[in-house]
C-alpha cells in the first residue's frame, strides 16, 4: 500500500531530475493536499513529534512534510509542488537570513506565503530558547552525551560563546544528533513553550 515515504521519495527524484509522474500518481492515491517544504531532517523531526503530541495525523489530513535537502532547493520544490505543477497548498519553515530566497521562490510559483512561519535563526535555535539552556544541558545528560558536550566546552572555538551558541552548534556536531535532539526538545516542551514559529506552522495546517 502506498504512504506518505513513498511520496517523499517520488519527490525527491523528481527533484534531482526524475519523471514526475510518480509522484503525481502518489498525490492522488493518497489524497494529498498540502505539502511543508523544510530545510532538512531535523526540521521533519522537530514537526512530526509536535504533531504527535497534539494528536494529529497529518498522513490522514493529506499533508506531506518533505525535507528539502537545504533552503536553496525551495524554487524548484515549490514549482514542481504548487501552481505550476501538482497544485499543492505549500506551507513550511524558514531561516530569517533565507527568507528572501523563500519569498522568491513562492512568487515565481504564484503560491501565497501564507502559512510559512520565520525562526530567527534556525529552529534548532528557537527550541533552545524556548526550553532554557539548563533543560537542554538535562536533556544531553539524560540522553548519554555528558561525556561529549564537556569535551565539546574545552574547545578554543567555543570559549566566549553564550551557552545557547554553544548548544546549538553541539547539536551539528555529529551526524544524527540534530535529528534525535530535534524530536527530544520537541516532546519537552511545556504547552506554552512550542516556539511561535512551530506553533505557528501546525495551526495552519
Amino acid at each position: 500500500m502506498a504512504d506518505m515515504r513513498a511520496f517523499r521519495e517520488a519527490v525527491g527524484d523528481w527533484a534531482a531530475g526524475g519523471p514526475g509522474g510518480p509522484a503525481g500518481e502518489l498525490a492522488a492515491r493518497l489524497g494529498v493536499r498540502t505539502a511543508v517544504l523544510l530545510e532538512g531532517p531535523s526540521d521533519l523531526a522537530a514537526v512530526e513529534a509536535l504533531a504527535v503530541r497534539r494528536g494529529r495525523d497529518l498522513t490522514a489530513e493529506g499533508v506531506c512534510v518533505l525535507p528539502m535537502g537545504g533552503a536553496m532547493s525551495v524554487g524548484r520544490y515549490a514549482g514542481l509542488l504548487g501552481p505550476p505543477g501538482l497544485g499543492l497548498r505549500l506551507a513550511g519553515l524558514c531561516d530569517e537570513n533565507e527568507q528572501r530566497y523563500y519569498e522568491r521562490a513562492l512568487e515565481r510559483a504564484q503560491a501565497p506565503r501564507q502559512g510559512f512561519s520565520v525562526c530567527v535563526r534556525d529552529l534548532e535555535e528557537e527550541l533552545i530558547r524556548a526550553l532554557g539552556t539548563p533543560r537542554v544541558e538535562e536533556i544531553v545528560r539524560s540522553e548519554g552525551d555528558l561525556r561529549a558536550w564537556q569535551t565539546f566546552l574545552h574547545q578554543p572555538a567555543q570559549l566566549g560563546r553564550s551557552r545557547q551558541q554553544q548548544l546549538r552548534r553541539f547539536l551539528g556536531t555529529k551526524k544524527g544528533r540534530k535529528i534525535r535532539y530535534g524530536r527530544l526538545l520537541v516532546e519537552a516542551l511545556d504547552t506554552g513553550q512550542v516556539p511561535a514559529p512551530l506553533d505557528d506552522l501546525l495551526t495552519c495546517l
